[in-house]
């Protein structure tokens, strides 16, 4: 293929190039077609083929049935075939015809062939086997390059070794039979995240990967190894994805989505418990913690919180190993009801140093204290306001660590500002804390809700 631009969904085809090998010899077929859009200059200026080449040739969906015809019941084989199989799959869904061939990939191919190379693409094969390139970047010519390697691979290895390695490629996928095979040349192999239904479009299970692809088919791979991955596989009925500019993209997309998704086999990250953190009041010369709920307060604008739980008998465990290991007081932090002047049991024990009775200040209590609870404070806001994070194309806009979304325009920006922060979380609080630690953040700034947003560029 020849195209305007890398999206099969977006992009269309400019030029289909055909090989056809088998018992009766080798034929070759080319057509230039009408993408029905401009084609880029850039793109233009790397295949030669203009927009004036094309303007007389016809548009896919009139040579729809001949391409059909000519790759029925046939191998297909490219170099790097999810991007031609992307393409074709998708114009062919426009003239209402379904194209579910066998698929295998040249570049895989070269990979298990010839392990011992690191580079597998269509100019490094030219260069390691003497490949004759009669035109780069035109449909036909390339398709003539992967026949050449393919005969010359024919020459290098038996038949019955190349067989058994197509046979192993093209079958590798181990998807469940109610999913359609051909699913595995779509899956990107960037990052993102990727959703798993079930029956009547249940959400089974949301996961993320800087390898879609990858990631996705390990799931089935494991499936006779693990109860979890059987039982998922069993129950798959249909698979989703969302790709992302990196990592950061997906891990804050992916938790967003379990949250609102609740998907049946997402156990850590789906709970919604109602969050709970330690704020230290002050009463008198002593510094008091106080259980507060992020049901209650906006955790996100506080300054004062202390530690992060799911419920009351996990904030008060960790309080009480805190005293244990600094000697204070479980009667003064509320952990232990005692009298007026009485000591508390850790007292009497000798792992108390007195507050209780009056053998500490309030103030070396609450300095301790202080001390003690340090490494528990969450981190401040530290910015004014919202604040975008780079990450390739996209910009994560976020808010006193909460994921508004992702943006690609001013527009997009404004529009997620003015919908307002969702509830805080802990998984996304997390995430942000590590991703800023290691980059800055774009600050967006505005007078009011009507101005237009202004971008201030940075390396984030």
């Amino acid at each position: 293929m020849e195209t305007t631009g890398g999206s099969a969904i977006k992009d269309r085809i400019t030029e289909i190039g055909i090989v056809l090998v088998d018992d009766d010899g080798v034929r070759e077929w080319s057509q230039l077609v009408h993408p029905q859009m401009r084609i880029p200059l850039f793109i233009e200026q790397m295949t030669g083929i203009s927009n004036a080449l094309v303007e007389n040739a016809p548009t896919f969906e009139q040579v729809a049935k001949d391409v059909d015809a000519l790759l029925q019941g046939r191998l297909f084989i490219a170099h790097n075939a999810r991007f031609d199989y992307g393409f074709l799959k998708n114009e062919f869904k426009r003239v209402g015809l379904l194209f579910k061939p066998q698929v295998l990939c040249t570049v895989k191919l070269s990979r298990t062939l010839y392990p011992q190379y690191h580079r597998h693409n269509l100019d490094s094969l030219i260069e390691r086997h003497q490949l004759t390139a009669k035109e780069r970047h035109r449909a036909l010519a390339d398709a003539q390059l992967i026949h050449q390697f393919w005969q010359h691979a024919h020459q290098q290895f038996s038949a019955e070794a190349i067989e058994a390695t197509v046979k192993n490629l093209v079958q590798r996928s181990s998807l469940p039979s109610q999913l359609d095979p051909n699913l595995v040349h779509e899956l990107p192999e960037g990052p993102g995240v990727y959703l798993f239904y079930g029956e009547n479009d249940l959400p089974l299970y949301i996961g993320k990967s800087v390898n879609i692809r990858q990631r996705v088919l390990s799931h089935f791979a494991a499936d006779h190894r693990h109860a979890k991955e059987m039982s998922l596989s069993q129950q798959t009925k249909r698979i989703e994805w969302i790709e992302t500019g990196g990592e950061l993209g997906a891990l804050l997309t992916e938790a967003k989505l379990i949250k609102q998704m609740t998907p049946v086999h997402n156990q850590r990250l789906r709970r919604k418990n109602a969050l709970c953190a330690w704020q230290l009041e002050q009463k008198q010369d002593q510094l008091l913690p106080r259980l507060t709920w992020a049901n209650d307060l906006d955790f996100g604008a506080q300054d004062n919180l202390y530690g992060l739980y799911g419920n009351k008998r996990d904030a008060e465990k960790a309080l009480r190993s805190l005293a244990e290991q600094h000697q204070l007081c479980l009667g003064v932090l509320g952990l232990e009801k005692v009298g007026n002047g009485k000591p508390c049991f850790a007292h009497q024990l000798k792992r108390c140093r007195g507050a209780c009775v009056g053998k500490e200040s309030g103030l070396e209590h609450a300095t301790r204290l202080l001390t003690a609870m340090s490494k528990l404070k969450l981190n401040s806001w530290p910015y004014p306001g919202a604040i975008g994070i780079r990450e390739e194309d996209d910009l994560h806009v976020i808010d006193h660590w909460c994921y508004l979304g992702t943006a690609h325009s001013e527009e997009d920006i404004q529009e997620l500002l003015e919908q307002g922060r969702p509830a805080f979380d802990r998984d996304t609080y997390m995430t942000l804390v590590k991703a800023l630690k290691k980059t800055q953040g774009v600050h967006l700034g505005s007078k009011s809700r009507n101005e237009t947003i202004r971008w201030r560029h940075s390396d984030a």
